[in-house]
């Protein structure tokens, strides 16, 4: 994560539940407005940030089967 992302981050932790809750919905507003193209790529780079992170072994992975169960599970 980049140091002015790190910072802005660190900020918006400070912030009241509220206030957060105001900041994520605007994010998540701005985020509209991206095109497809925009968004593809976006969800790119996502997918390979995690890819690594799951190759580095700082996450752990579950089986679709028992991500589904549970899903099932919780839905029931």
């Amino acid at each position: 994560m980049p140091p002015d992302l790190k910072e802005c981050e660190a900020k918006a932790l400070k912030l009241t539940p509220k206030e957060r809750a105001v900041l994520v919905m605007h994010l998540i507003a701005s985020l509209d407005t991206l095109d497809d193209s925009e968004n593809e790529q976006l969800w790119l780079e996502e997918a390979n940030r995690r890819y690594q992170e799951h190759k580095k072994g700082n996450i752990q992975s579950r089986s679709a089967e028992d991500v589904l169960k549970d899903a099932r599970a919780a839905i029931k």
